[in-house]
C-alpha cells in the first residue's frame, strides 16, 4: 500500500488542485484502513500464531529474531497478544522446518 500512494502522489496533467487533495486524503484514509487492518489481523485469535507473527514481520519488515533471548521476542508477544511460549513455539518450529528443508 505505501508504495501505491507514493506512485500516486505526483499531481496527474490536467487535474485540479481540489482533485489532488480528494485524491491524496482518499490514498492516506486508504493506507490507514489497511494498517488498521494489519493490526486487528496480528492480534486477532482467530489467526493461528504463525500468521499473527507473519504479519508482524510483514508490517516491520523484520524477521522473527532466532534466538528465544532476543529482545524482540518480547516485543512480538506483546504486539500480537501471544505469550512468550508461542512467539518461542514459532521459533522452534521454523528452526525444525529448515533443517528438514535442508536434509531433505
Amino acid at each position: 500500500m505505501p508504495d501505491r500512494i507514493v506512485s500516486n502522489m505526483a499531481p496527474r496533467p490536467g487535474e485540479t488542485s481540489a482533485a489532488y487533495r480528494e485524491r491524496v486524503a482518499l490514498l492516506e484514509a486508504e493506507a490507514l484502513d489497511h494498517r488498521q487492518q494489519e493490526l486487528s489481523e496480528q492480534r486477532s485469535p482467530s489467526k493461528t500464531p504463525a500468521d499473527r507473527i507473519r504479519i508482524w514481520e510483514r508490517r516491520h519488515q523484520l524477521p522473527l529474531p532466532r534466538s528465544p533471548d532476543h529482545h524482540l521476542v518480547l516485543i512480538i508477544a506483546a504486539n500480537t497478544g501471544l505469550s512468550l511460549d508461542d512467539v518461542r513455539a514459532e521459533q522452534r518450529l521454523r528452526v525444525t522446518a529448515k533443517a528438514s528443508a535442508s536434509a531433505g
